[in-house]
């Protein structure tokens, strides 16, 4: 089961080392209140809601507004690497976009319009090259592309099977039947995780520190660790 598994994330991933995008994930809370949520970054918090007519406060922006803010943000900011690589004196640029969705033959369709408005001034060569420029941001890239989005369910309890691996500082303890994503480990700390090998988990194989920092990106709650002294 282990070996089947692995090997189809392997197959997945296409076998290259997986790095996410961001060091530490987004993440996200929602109380009691209707429909506020609050989204933790590297470097604060932000607010999205819904709009009152959908039973929210609107207190941040939904999110549609939060998607198209990531397209519109990037464009721009790709636009302002090339404008200043190119020493051109361009002040401001501005971009509006929206968003509408569609069946076809049975199949949702996004449509998504981006509207460059440039500066007067600026001659018409120009406008045509960053024009060609904004098409290749790098969440236009993503959202045209392939997007796999993958759920995984945290469980907080007792297993029938525990694997135990010790280095002599920590323990780090896997429960075989709640593993639903082994590749984020060995994608991300090879030198640990080893599909290829039946005792899959070398604990020698980096610092404690190192070992903890990935174990806690686990998403399923199949590894966990204790340190020894705590035994």
């Amino acid at each position: 089961m282990l070996q089947s598994s692995l090997v189809n994330d392997s197959i997945n991933q296409n076998l290259t080392i997986m790095k996410y995008k961001l060091d530490d994930p987004i993440h996200a809370t929602i109380g009691n209140i209707k429909y506020k949520c609050t989204v933790e970054w590297r470097n604060g918090q932000l607010i999205a809601d819904e709009p009152v007519t959908l039973g929210g406060s609107d207190l941040g922006p939904d999110p549609y507004t939060l998607l198209l803010s990531s397209l519109a943000t990037c464009t721009l900011i790709t636009l302002r690497m090339y404008i200043d690589h190119k020493q051109w004196h361009i002040p401001e640029i501005t971009l509006n976009v929206n968003m509408y969705l569609e069946k076809v033959k049975e199949k949702q369709v996004t449509t998504i319009d981006q509207d460059l408005i440039f500066p007067v001034e600026i001659d018409e060569e120009k406008k045509t090259k960053l024009f060609e420029i904004a098409k290749h941001c790098p969440i236009s890239k993503i959202l045209e592309g392939e997007i796999h989005i993958r759920k995984f369910q945290f469980k907080d309890g007792e297993a029938e099977k525990k694997i135990r691996y010790s280095n002599g500082e920590i323990t780090v303890v896997w429960k075989p039947e709640f593993c639903q994503h082994s590749g984020r480990c060995w994608g991300q700390l090879p030198e640990v995780f080893d599909y290829k090998k039946k005792k899959w988990i070398n604990p020698n194989g980096a610092s404690s520190e190192k070992i903890i920092e990935q174990l806690k990106k686990c998403p399923s709650g199949a590894l966990s660790f204790f340190h020894n002294q705590e035994k």
